[in-house]
């Protein structure tokens, strides 16, 4: 699925427009974008929660020359599968 049909998706089953519905889905990114930057999980019972996570600073090989190099301490983003996400996700 992609954003328009998302969009298209959540339109129809809570009755607004699909512009308001694209308004309330960039709205909805800008704060998970924003709240996960900070280090804030965001946390949706059932779904998935989003967080921030930090990468510890690391010797790595480039696989072309073998030559060892240092990988920088880093972030990243991990999301965890909820229980109806991993319900759906097998089947259930």
């Amino acid at each position: 699925m992609n954003r328009s049909e998302l969009v298209s998706s959540l339109a129809e089953r809570s009755g607004v427009t699909q512009a308001q519905a694209d308004s309330v889905l960039t709205a909805f990114g800008d704060v998970l974008v924003e709240a996960v930057g900070s280090g804030e999980a965001v946390k949706l019972p059932g779904l998935m929660t989003v967080e921030r996570v930090e990468r510890a600073a690391r010797t790595g090989r480039n696989p072309r020359t073998g030559e060892t190099l240092e990988i920088a301490a880093s972030f990243g983003a991990k999301l965890t599968a909820g229980s109806k996400l991993k319900a759906a996700a097998s089947g259930s």
